[in-house]
């Protein structure tokens, strides 16, 4: 071998060690692709690529990703909770039945020693009741629902162990261990002292944000260290056993047969626990029946939602229903249906029904119809599905939409949540 040629080996050699031990002088740096998880409402594709991204340093992503941090970080010091710690039991007398309040009904009396709750009670519409959050586990189970989506996605995101041991041991505390677990079922759900004992409405207490443990489990079950077999399989049967109650309960059915957001919600958390249990069948009736059942009945021709209008929070209830329709679209990608694209015998579909809040949502002008407590930042989220569904009117809007308290999420958890709680 001439001496130019041995030279020109031992360049190239040189050049190959440079590479290796210094990566971004030759080649971008790659990551481990981490798994997509299974979930409900989130796309587990997009929640990946997101992963991907933030690991290359996307600087909008790694701003998300500290709110979100910051949200689990204050978990990680609260709870867990549990339905056994309420002070008395639910009208059952069993402590691990679950009870809350009806929110709007307040005591027409003075308390008494022979009258010790001031009954009647009677309602008010809108005004929430503040006794509601003392003595039942209303306010527990939002925490428990809000903990483990935060505590999840923050481990997926960073893969700090801290978050799934967390998010672990406040879902068997509050669903599998024997002394602490919830029984699956809402009888006592928004009971009305000296009236009733529990209603069916009460359902709305967990379908309005039960979809965010659902998806906090599968992004666990895609690997969280600390969550086993077991646990997957304990929790699989008590959404089994929580969905035959939704759909055979007399209370589940009178909850189906309701025509506002209470029905809405009904559906999409019918959907979400079947897609979550692998009833895909169940899944895909559900989402193709909403196009009749809800969305043409509930939904005006201009996008108006007449049911949520007549409501002294109008406003809240007509951006709450469309989170139930958003996340039920999201539902139904996953098993073929694209419920965006139904049009109703007079035009009726979920755009226009954004479309009508978008005026408000922007502040191009004031919401026509009673409010009590207007809050714009309410409909950021299903403007955001609207958008990325499509919809070029809630594209236009994306900018001028109001963050929500604590920054907009929507780029890490990319699924509609209810941003202004009336639990307070």
């Amino acid at each position: 071998m001439s001496t130019r040629s041995r030279l020109g080996v031992l360049l190239a050699a040189l050049a190959v060690i440079t590479a290796a031990a210094v990566p971004h002088a030759s080649a971008e740096v790659t990551y481990p692709v981490p798994d997509a998880p299974h979930t409900t409402v989130l796309e587990g594709n997009r929640l990946q690529q997101a992963k991907q991204r933030l690991d290359r340093g996307d600087p909008q992503l790694r701003r998300a990703a500290k709110v979100l941090t910051a949200r689990a970080d204050r978990w990680l010091s609260q709870g867990p909770w549990t339905v056994v710690d309420k002070p008395r039991p639910a009208p059952s007398g069993d402590v691990h039945d679950y009870l809350s309040q009806a929110p709007y009904w307040w005591p027409s009396q003075p308390p008494t020693s022979g009258n010790p709750w001031g009954c009647p009670y009677v309602q008010r519409d809108g005004q929430r009741n503040p006794e509601v959050d003392s003595g039942t586990d209303r306010r527990d189970v939002e925490k428990v629902f809000d903990s483990t989506y935060d505590l999840s996605l923050a481990w997926y995101y960073t893969g700090d162990e801290r978050y799934a041991g967390k998010a672990g041991q406040i879902l068997r505390t509050w669903f599998l261990d024997p002394a602490t677990r919830m029984n699956p079922h809402l009888n006592h759900a928004q009971f009305i002292p000296c009236k009733y004992d529990g209603r069916a409405i009460g359902i709305i207490d967990f379908s309005q944000s039960y979809t965010a443990v659902l998806d906090a489990l599968a992004i666990l079950n895609s690997g969280a260290p600390g969550w086993t077999r077991t646990d997957r399989t304990r929790m699989a049967k008590w959404n089994k056993d929580f969905l035959s109650w939704l759909r055979y309960s007399d209370f589940g059915k009178q909850e189906a047969a309701a025509t506002n957001n209470h029905g809405t919600f009904h559906d999409m958390h019918v959907a979400a626990l079947a897609y979550a249990t692998g009833d895909r069948h169940l899944t895909r009736r559900t989402v193709l029946d909403a196009r009749s059942l809800r969305i043409a009945p509930q939904i005006a021709a201009d996008g108006s939602q007449p049911q949520e209008l007549t409501r002294t929070r109008s406003w809240h209830y007509s951006t709450f229903d469309l989170v139930a329709y958003t996340r039920l679209a999201a539902i139904g990608k996953h098993v073929g249906v694209n419920l965006w694209k139904y049009r109703g015998p007079d035009g009726q579909s979920l755009f226009k029904a954004v479309n009508y809040l978008l005026p408000a949502a922007t502040a191009a002008a004031a919401w026509p119809h009673p409010e009590l407590e207007f809050h714009r930042y309410a409909a950021t989220d299903v403007v955001h599905a609207a958008a990325d569904a499509g919809d070029r009117q809630a594209q236009k809007a994306v900018p001028s939409l109001e963050e929500p308290p604590g920054g907009d999420l929507w780029l890490l958890r990319p699924a509609a949540e209810q941003l202004d709680s009336i639990t307070g």
